[in-house]
């Protein structure tokens, strides 16, 4: 059966870069067995409700401004998972969580990018799985234990956010990338992390209360929230693995996670 995800995406640039966290997801697709499709939780499509994307064909969504050029040279068009849209929403409306469909939306950067580095011949199908940053991490739990069944049926749960996300850091200047880490996120990113590993649901579902600097790194929960559908999906009885930890800017953690 196939682990859940939660990997950091970072900045859209991180496709560009020559940085740990962008080779880290490179091997990606070497880590895991390779899924019959893909279901994406990305922290850039917040909706009220839940909603699942099902286009005719999936776009590139450039969700970002001012950015290199390069960037927007750049696409992204695996095939939509036409079945898993209409599977999902089942499986949400089962769980009293009713679900919409999107048939237009594409593919936004924290879908996208990614899955550029770690299926770049777009060969598998994917969709997308709204976030309701609103309903905290509790429905987000939810959320994903509904969509446990779909781990038997060979789909991969990819939530993708950013561990520590705070962009009100580059206001005064972009620090350089390679700026060592503060103090503040490593006391945060350690705490997660332990109770990550000891797969504690309940403190994981308060972190915002119990986690030291909670609201600093995250000012708003939508690039944190796909690790907790991740875990929902992955439920009692999960072992979860560190993929990968790295630092870019002094408080942007890169950190990606298993559950198997």
């Amino acid at each position: 059966m196939l682990p859940t995800l939660f990997i950091s995406h970072g900045s859209p640039t991180t496709i560009l870069q020559d940085t740990p966290g962008r080779h880290f997801l490179e091997s990606l697709g070497t880590l895991i067995p390779r899924p019959k499709a893909i279901l994406s939780i990305s922290a850039h499509w917040e909706t009220a409700t839940p909603e699942v994307s099902n286009p005719p064909a999936n776009e590139t969504i450039y969700d970002f401004y001012n950015f290199p050029p390069a960037l927007y040279a750049l696409t992204y068009t695996p095939p939509v998972a036409h079945g898993l849209a209409k599977r999902v929403a089942e499986l949400l409306g089962a769980a009293s969580l009713p679900c919409k469909t999107d048939e237009a939306r594409g593919l936004d950067h924290g879908t996208w990018v990614p899955m550029k580095l770690a299926y770049p011949a777009a060969d598998i199908p994917v969709i997308q799985l709204s976030v309701q940053t609103h309903l905290g991490a509790k429905h987000h739990i939810a959320l994903g234990s509904a969509l446990r069944k779909l781990r038997e049926e060979d789909v991969l749960i990819f939530g993708s956010g950013t561990f520590t996300h705070d962009l009100r850091r580059f206001r005064p200047g972009r620090p350089d990338i390679n700026t060592p880490e503060t103090a503040d996120v490593t006391e945060f990113s350690n705490w997660m992390d332990e109770k990550i590993m000891a797969a504690d649901m309940d403190a994981l579902a308060d972190y915002r209360r119990l986690a030291p600097h909670a609201v600093e790194e995250h000012p708003t929960e939508e690039h944190l929230l796909p690790l907790h559908v991740a875990l929902g999906a992955a439920g009692p009885g999960t072992t979860p693995k560190k993929l990968h930890s790295s630092v870019e800017y002094g408080f942007m953690r890169m950190d990606a996670y298993a559950f198997w």
